[in-house]
């Protein structure tokens, strides 16, 4: 029998608890994880929305052909070319030859398996409140109205080293922090890179976005965790969204993701040793729209768990960014205004549900 609606337990009291809990508990799923319509019509909308099409693929790009001074300048300028093309249409591309060893990979994906696996009163040590973001937890509470995602997440600033909060990082597994530590100077290693590879496929000068997010530009990393869900068909495990950082760097273990391009979602494969790499909202506004920041999801399954690393690079804090100058013309006129901390904004908008690029549109 369904409960009172002014008996149902409030967003604040749900976020305080973990959904890895209420799975290990056999709880039912609350009503404000629900997201989706059930029944016929929905399932059919929802196959109609998702495509099959095998040939139409999300790009591979090898980095190591961009960043190697000895790969012959034809097949750098081809490569190039379908990175523009990668990230103008679908605004995600996935990268091969970044120079993180898959051993490595596997180990990220390993320790914070490890982490997730402990017991609760060992992650209730990193414990955040459900107003706050960094730590261990859920999201802080969406606006009225909004569902709640099925899953369970560790939040940490990682780069510039002053941002860190010791009191968040695990000390167990006790190899977390060290392959953390090294995964971050990887990270700055491929912003780096990609941020110059995206340049020159636009054939702009090679640290122009580089300049744009400064030398002390921020790196989050997000470990995501969702338990299996018992009904998939009403839950997602990540609720639609573009990020509003100037881009991402993800890792998942197993599929799940969806990227929507036009009116249809493609699910992002899991390919052995390939990351992939999404535009967010502060890159389309750096491009003047040429790149574009593509609405995500998550979903959930009821047949297996599914864990991945999130690594988000944002401008630096009251840093202006704005469209590169090269990039207005007169077909292209101006699009995007200067914007500053645009990711607080973003925040804002994304509790409600809504994007918020159009607020820096001209």
């Amino acid at each position: 029998m369904a409960e009172a609606a002014d008996s149902l337990p409030p967003a604040e009291v749900l976020l305080s608890k973990r959904v890895q809990e209420m799975v290990i508990n056999q709880e039912e799923p609350p009503h404000l994880y629900i997201c989706r319509k059930s029944g016929e019509a929905a399932d059919e909308e929802q196959e109609e929305n998702v495509s099959s099409d095998p040939l139409s693929q999300i790009p591979l790009i090898d980095l190591s052909i961009l960043s190697s001074s000895s790969s012959p300048s034809s097949e750098r300028d081809r490569e190039l070319q379908k990175l523009g093309l990668a990230l103008s249409s679908w605004g995600c591309f996935l990268a091969t030859g970044h120079g993180i060893p898959s051993s490595f990979l596997d180990e990220i994906v390993r320790v914070a398996r490890e982490f997730f696996e402990q017991p609760m009163e060992e992650k209730r040590k990193l414990e955040k409140g459900v107003e706050e973001f960094e730590g261990y937890g859920a999201d802080p509470v969406p606006a009225k109205g909004q569902p709640l995602d099925w899953s369970d997440r560790l939040f940490l600033d990682v780069y510039p080293e002053e941002r860190r909060k010791p009191k968040f990082w695990p000390e167990n597994p006790p190899s977390f922090r060290d392959v953390l530590e090294e995964y971050t100077v990887k990270m700055r290693m491929m912003t780096e890179a990609v941020s110059k590879a995206m340049a020159k496929s636009l054939g702009l000068q090679e640290d122009c976005f580089l300049i744009q997010f400064g030398e002390k530009a921020p790196l989050q990393a997000r470990f995501n965790y969702y338990s299996r869900c018992p009904r998939p068909d009403l839950i997602l495990g990540l609720k639609p969204h573009a990020d509003g950082s100037g881009y991402t760097i993800i890792l998942q273990d197993v599929e799940g993701l969806q990227v929507l391009k036009g009116d249809k979602w493609f699910t992002v494969p899991t390919i052995p040793g390939a990351l992939l790499v999404l535009m967010a909202d502060q890159m389309e506004v750096m491009t003047n729209g040429v790149f574009k920041s593509p609405v995500h999801r998550v979903l959930s399954s009821s047949e297996r768990d599914r864990l991945s690393v999130a690594v988000f690079y944002t401008p630096e804090p009251n840093k202006e960014i704005g469209p590169e100058e090269a990039l207005i013309t007169e077909e292209r006129p101006k699009a995007y205004k200067t914007v500053k901390d645009y990711a607080d904004v973003h925040w804002d908008y994304y509790q409600q549900g809504l994007r918020a690029i159009h607020l820096a549109k001209v």
